[in-house]
């Protein structure tokens, strides 16, 4: 299942800016990473006047922009969903979530904190914060890191929800192209071909498996 770590604090607390530093040292190190952004005031993604926009107010209840370097899903729900539902719908094929918001959702936080800004935390070890970026140190039992250190927090995410993951990945290739697996075929995959390495005699322990099917 693909990890989820809201990023949470409080107004101008820095959220955007410290997800700005932390992607690109987790896509540095080869994850693919999904970011959601929670806004609780609504939006709205199409300019008016535009074919998506159109179809929206003609009465469309998805609409789907393709082009060949983007594609953008606008879909209307009845409720505000739950970073899980989100995961389950419309978010497959990288190594990791990263929200901006989601303070009450239950998934681990990390919350941003500057002292020249609020007089205290907005988690607790209680609401699954599982970590603390700050330019003032606090001691609560959970790691606290500079504001100018995404690499630790980079180090931390990938120790912490990644690592485990990362040794146990499983990949298809087609005529040399990638084909993305959804967790659940990924999952199936690989156990069903742990599983029947590990019956062959002197194959019990695999680290690396290898299948090359050449028709």
């Amino acid at each position: 299942m693909i990890p989820i770590i809201s990023i949470v604090g409080k107004s101008d607390s820095g959220k955007t800016t410290f997800i700005e530093k932390l992607l690109p040292e987790l896509v540095h190190r080869g994850y693919r990473v999904a970011t959601v952004k929670h806004d609780v005031h609504g939006f709205e993604v199409d300019r008016e006047g535009k074919d998506s926009w159109r179809h929206k107010q003609a009465g469309a209840h998805t609409t789907v922009i393709s082009s060949p370097q983007k594609v953008a899903l606008i879909r209307d729900v009845e409720r505000d969903m739950s970073l899980a539902e989100l995961r389950e719908q419309f978010i497959q094929d990288v190594d990791l979530i990263l929200s901006e918001g989601y303070k009450k959702d239950v998934q681990p936080k990390i919350e941003i904190f500057r002292k020249e800004k609020h007089q205290e935390l907005l988690c607790t070890k209680e609401d699954n914060l599982v970590a603390i970026v700050s330019n003032k140190p606090f001691d609560v039992g959970i790691p606290c890191f500079s504001l100018d250190d995404p690499k630790a927090v980079a180090d931390f995410i990938e120790e912490k929800f990644l690592k485990s993951k990362k040794e146990k990945e499983i990949t298809l290739k087609v005529d040399g192209r990638l084909v993305p697996l959804k967790p659940f075929i990924r999952d199936f995959l690989m156990g069903s071909i742990r599983g029947m390495v590990q019956s062959l005699k002197g194959c019990e322990k695999p680290k690396k498996i290898q299948i090359q099917i050449d028709d």
